[in-house]
This record gives structure tokens, sequence and C-alpha cells, in this order.
């Protein structure tokens, strides 16, 4: 191919670049074979864009960072000054190197003396495109950046964009919209990923599903502020930008200095959003998690909704071993444990033992733990310090604030500043202290609160916050490298690629209520495997919005993710513990399946039923949810399009709601054959295209099947 076009290939998806006058995305979609140098040559032909009346005199592409400058009246991809001036750079491609299937593109700016350099991986396996900017100011004259964002240009049929809002104990609520002039555009202002805007969307073909029409995935890996949009512009072209949301000042470039854009992370798939899950899981699994695949992820039990900041060693020790016995592999104390931290008003940042609490040290709570055969975790909160503290009394020079104004608390407390080194190493002794002068196997790190007027030596400053966090972590994790750590910010407000780098798991909301996780678990999972989503049983009555649900549904729920149990099994009837311990079983038991195979979920016509699961060679795990009253008498089949046609396989009913066997009078004859414990067993061609037929399930409720290939 000539030096004009670049192709690159995954085993699924294809992209072409096309480098002149600046780099541009031609093509990105299904695997297309490698084009011949005579088909370059067609293909410059029918690239070549008419140029309409009424406009400017040549043809102005999309690039991947399209310039005011250069006549592309959309949103552009860099916006920046020097002293007023150098405002409209236009960017020529230079050079590239090309090693497999990673590229850098350089293109210069003479005039205004910058360079942009493009960086660009397409994985090989899993067919996800990862890509950044780097901008380097190489004039004397600093240069003030305001925006650098990627940009990638989508094809005029993908119109309709799947986006996610939420807020505390509701994240990943999805919704659409048709775009189909004008520009749909999400900003954050908050300081960490939020609950309230996933960095990330989904754009399809109008009406895409999980199993059908085409879809483009974008996450941008980034723990701080962000923004995005999805424009169409008046010429029918459109495009995705995705990019740190730089504050007032922010970002100002000595000279030689640069600057990197966060990784935008971007999927296709020609099969609706379940093409997305299997790309994107596989493109976590091989490249982001610190975990093999071989590791079982332990089942937890947290202390929190148990007892919450009432800590008793005596006690605590008998939650262990009643924990053990249920099933637990890791037991977690949470908040409460430091000095003074009798409520949530203070003695945040007095990373200290309580002695009165803790009179022998936390070492007997431990070695009980682990003699149980069990894991012990801790939780801190090291960004956030109460007013009400020793450290903020020693140090209120500390905190992420601005000079002259009243800072307001949050969950009653502020926010440390990192950057300050200092205060830096200060957290970063206590947290080694802590892990070194104990057995701690896993830090559940929490961060609760948004961020207000941050500056650092009085210039906005949350982007150098967002790297100082990165720093902290990193530093422990190489200190010790065998502590898992959990990233959980008041549950999902710190949920995104870059902040999983560094940790092991995330915790997916603060709200256990099942029916609410029905919905976040289903979003959260287009992007992030089941093994780093943490999803626990909770008690019958939710903590969070005081609804019941039985253990059918909320075992069922948890069953695939990162399971764990949020409950006091001390004040549990051994009734309840017998039933939680079952699904804790049951998840062990197919936990092997749940963390490594292919996640899925099929469409249905009821909008409140969820059928959804994981599959590889030989087994199928699926569930059946009914969120909602049933529209029908008889739910639609259940048909399966990742059997093979000739296999033959048993079909087995693992857990199913007894009170709804009531609503039939009779049952489909395979389940009936099965509840008597007979072996069902089905060609893959009938599953495939005439299914199984399922009983009405009462709002609510939950039913699991495994479907195991016995013969080829």
């Amino acid at each position: 191919m000539s030096e004009q076009y670049i192709q690159l290939n995954s085993h699924s998806t294809s992209l072409i670049i096309k480098l002149h006058p600046a780099p541009e995305i031609v093509y990105w979609g299904k695997l297309q074979p490698k084009l011949s140098d005579e088909e370059t040559q067609q293909m410059a032909l029918v690239q070549s864009r008419a140029v309409p009346q009424a406009r400017i005199d040549h043809d102005v592409p999309i690039t991947l960072c399209p310039e005011l400058g250069r006549g592309s009246f959309g949103s552009p991809g860099i916006e920046g000054h020097r002293l007023g001036k150098d405002w409209a750079p236009v960017f020529e491609y230079h050079s590239h190197q090309k090693n497999g299937n990673e590229i850098s593109i350089e293109s210069i700016e003479p005039m205004v003396g910058l360079k942009l350099v493009v960086h660009l991986k397409l994985d090989e396996d899993s067919g996800v495109l990862s890509l950044r900017l780097e901008l380097i100011n190489q004039a004397s004259v600093p240069y003030q950046l305001d925006k650098l964002v990627v940009t990638m240009p989508l094809p005029y049929h993908a119109k309709e964009l799947e986006s996610y809002t939420g807020r505390w104990s509701r994240e990943f609520q999805p919704q659409r919209q048709l775009v189909e002039h004008g520009v749909y555009t999400q900003e954050n202002r908050r300081g960490r990923t939020s609950h309230e805007y996933f960095p990330g969307c989904l754009v399809g073909g109008q009406g895409f599903g999980h199993q059908c029409g085409e879809v483009w995935g974008f996450h941008l890996g980034w723990s701080g502020n962000h923004h995005w949009r999805l424009e169409a512009k008046s010429d029918g072209r459109r495009f995705v930008q995705f990019g740190e949301l730089l504050m007032a000042g922010e970002m100002s470039l000595s000279a030689q200095e640069s600057y990197s854009t966060p990784e935008l992370f971007a999927s296709y798939s020609a099969n609706g959003t379940n093409g997305l899950r299997h790309a994107n899981h596989a493109y976590v699994r091989e490249n982001l998690l610190r975990f093999g695949q071989e590791q079982a992820r332990p089942v937890h039990l947290n202390t929190w909704e148990g007892i919450y900041f009432a800590h008793d060693p005596d006690y605590i020790c008998e939650m262990a071993t009643q924990a053990a016995e249920i099933g637990v592999e890791r037991f977690i104390i949470d908040d409460g444990w430091f000095k003074g931290r009798h409520h949530d008003k203070a003695a945040l940042g007095d990373w200290s033992l309580d002695t009165n609490k803790y009179p022998n040290g936390l070492t007997p709570v431990i070695e009980h733990v682990n003699q149980l055969g069990m894991e012990f975790g801790i939780w801190v909160e090291p960004e956030m310090v109460n007013p009400d503290s020793d450290l903020f009394r020693a140090h209120p020079d500390w905190l992420l604030a601005t000079d002259g104004y009243v800072q307001p608390t949050g969950r009653y407390q502020y926010v440390l500043n990192l950057q300050n080194q200092d205060c830096f190493n200060y957290l970063f002794r206590c947290l080694d202290e802590l892990l070194s002068q104990h057995n701690i196997g896993y830090l559940k790190w929490d961060m609760n609160r948004e961020l207000v007027q941050p500056s650092h030596q009085g210039k906005a400053s949350v982007h150098g916050q967002t790297l100082a966090v990165y720093r902290l972590l990193d530093k422990l994790v190489t200190a010790h490298p065998k502590v898992e750590i959990e990233s959980c910010s008041s549950g999902g407000g710190r949920i995104d690629y870059e902040i999983l780098k560094r940790t092991y798991r995330f915790w997916s909301s603060d709200c256990n209520d099942a029916l609410e996780r029905q919905t976040i678990q289903k979003h959260m999972g287009v992007f992030f495997p089941p093994e780093v989503m943490g999803a626990h049983i909770g008690p019958q009555c939710s903590h969070t919005t005081r609804r019941q649900h039985s253990i059918n549904l909320r075992g069922l729920t948890a069953l695939q993710g990162h399971m764990g149990v949020e409950l006091d099994p001390v004040k549990e009837s051994d009734g309840e513990k017998s039933r939680f311990a079952q699904y804790i079983a049951l998840h062990k038991q197919y936990r092997e399946l749940l963390h490594s195979g292919r996640s899925f979920y099929l469409d249905s016509n009821d909008p409140g039923r969820n059928v959804y699961g994981v599959y590889n060679e030989t087994s199928i795990l699926i569930t059946v949810c009914q969120t909602a009253m049933p529209d029908y008498m008889l739910p639609e089949p259940l048909l399966l399009d990742m059997v093979e046609d000739n296999a033959v396989y048993a079909i087995t009913l693992v857990d199913y709601p007894q009170s709804s066997l009531s609503l039939m009078k009779a049952l489909p004859e395979w389940m009936q054959a099965s509840t008597e414990g007979q072996q069902v067993r089905i060609r893959g061609a009938l599953l495939k295209s005439f299914g199984l037929q399922l009983p009405v399930l009462d709002p609510e409720a939950a039913m699991l099947l495994e479907i195991t290939a016995i013969s080829q």
C-alpha cells in the first residue's frame, strides 16, 4: 500500500488511515482484505468527496484532530493560544512510524511552533482501538492549551446514541436518542469519573440491539473531568470526540513541554452490543487486569451494612467465624477501625488504629480470619480529611482548595491536595505502615466526594490531582504488589479503564437492591467483564431503597459478577444463612465459566425481561430475570444463537422461584422433566431456531439454566 494510506487489520476489524493532508480515518469497521496498490489508487478515486456550492472551494477532511483554521466548522480538536495569538493552527502530515498494529503519526505546524502526534494501536485479538494525541510546544513562548480531543468519524447511518447518566446508588442508567442534525454533548466537572456521566457511549444504526445491528463503542480511560460530543454536520458527516475537560488556565505548555490526552478506547461490532462486550472484555482481560484467569476471585463479606461504625473485636471475630461457615473467602472490615472514627463526621486523615476499640491491636482479628481460611481486607479513604481530625488541625494548608474562599464540605469532609509532596508522603507512609505491619491482602479504597475549586499553587488542578492519585496508587502497588485494591467512590463514582490499570475490581454501586443492580450491571457490563464487577447479595430489606426481595433474585443477580455478601451473619437466622451459602456455593460452582467466558444478553420483546449469561465451547449459563410484570401471558421462547447446529445439549434447570410455578397450570415439558430429575437432551439447531418455551415469572424473580454440550 502506498504512503498515502495505512491499513491495520485485527482478527475481526479493519482500519484505514489517510495520511495527507493530515491523519484522517477513512474506514473503520468489518474486516477487509489487505488493499493492493491498484486498489489503493482506486480507493483514492472513490473516497474523493464532492465540493458543494456555497462552501469554501476545497474539501475539508474530518481528521483525528480537526482544525478550525483548515475550515472545519464543526467542533475543533484543538483550542488554545499564545497571549491571544497562534489560535488557529493548521497541522500538516510530516512522518509516521509503524510497528505491527501500532502507529505514531507526526504532524507539524511550523507557523505557530506546535507538533501533534497521533498514537494509535489496533489490538489484533480483540479489535479494540486505543488512541491518544500528544501536543508538543516547539516555540519559546508558552502555549495555553484549552482543549485537545480525539476525533473519530462515523458512517452516515450511525445515528442512534446510547449514553449513560445516573446518580449515587443508581449508576449506568441508559438513555437513547436519534441524532439526525446538530450535537449531543456531555461534560463532567466533578473531578472524578462520576456517577452522573460515565465517560462512554454507543453509537449505531437505528434500533441496534444486543444481537443485531452495527454499533461502535467508545470509552475514555480517565478518572478526572471529561467531555465528549456526537456531532452530525450539515453535510451529513458525523463524528464523536472524547477528551479531558481542562479547567480555565489549567494547561500551559512551556517550551518543549507536552500534553497527552487520556486514551480513548473504541470498539466495533457488526452484531449488536454483544460484539462490543466480547471485544471489550477480551481487551480488558488481556491488557488491563492485574490477575490471571487462573486466579479465582474470592467471595467477599464486607462488614459495612452489618455493623457500620460499631466495631468490637470479639463480635467481629464471631462474624468472621460464621462468614467462613457460609463459604466466604475474603473478610473485610469497613469504615470505623481508626482512632476517633465513631461516625462519619470525624477522624478521616488520622490513619492509626483506634486502640479503644482494638485494645489488643488488629493482629488477633487478622489471625483469626486467616485461621478460618479467609484473606483479610480493610477500608481506607486516603484522599479525604474531616475538619474534625488531628490531621486537619495540624495541616489546614493541605486542602485541595482555592485561597480566600470557604471550601464547602461534602459528606462532612474535604479533599487533600495530593500534589503537595508533604501530604503525599504522609499518606503513603500511613498506608505503607498499615500494610507492612499487618497481613492485609486487600484494600477497599474509597473516594466519597467531588472536587470544588480544586487549586494547586493558585491554579486549577483537577488534571494534576488525578495524576497524583495515580502516582500514589502506583507507588503503593510497587511497595505491596500482592495487595489487591478495589476502586470505590461512593459506589460507582470512579469506574474507568485508567483506574483499572491500578486496581482489581470496582464497587459497582452502593445500592445492593437487586432490582436496581439488574440495570447497573447490564450496562456496566458492556465495558467491563464480570470478574471486576463487585456484586454482593444484600439483606432482604435493601439499606438504600428499603425494598424487599427474595434470596432468589438477590442471589442470581449477584451470581454473575465478583460475588460478595453484605450482612451480619451473627444476627441472621440459620435459614437465611443457609440460603446465602447456597448462592455462594452456586457462584463457586460456575465461577471459572463466569469469569472467563463470553458474556451476552438476548434481545426481548418484553422490556421487563432480562435474559443474559455467559458461555464457552461446552457450556452456557443463562439467567432469565423478570424485572416487572410481563407484557404477555406467555413469554417468548428462549432462542440461543451461540449453540452449534449439530451438537446435542443437556438442559438443566439450576434455580428457579418456587412461587412462580403456581402461575402455571402446566409447565413446559422440558422444565417439568428437569424438575423431576430427568436429563433433557435437545439438538442445537432446535435451540437456535425454535428455542425453549418458558413459564411466566413473577415480577422481581429469576431462574437459572445450564446448557451443556454432550456430543458433537
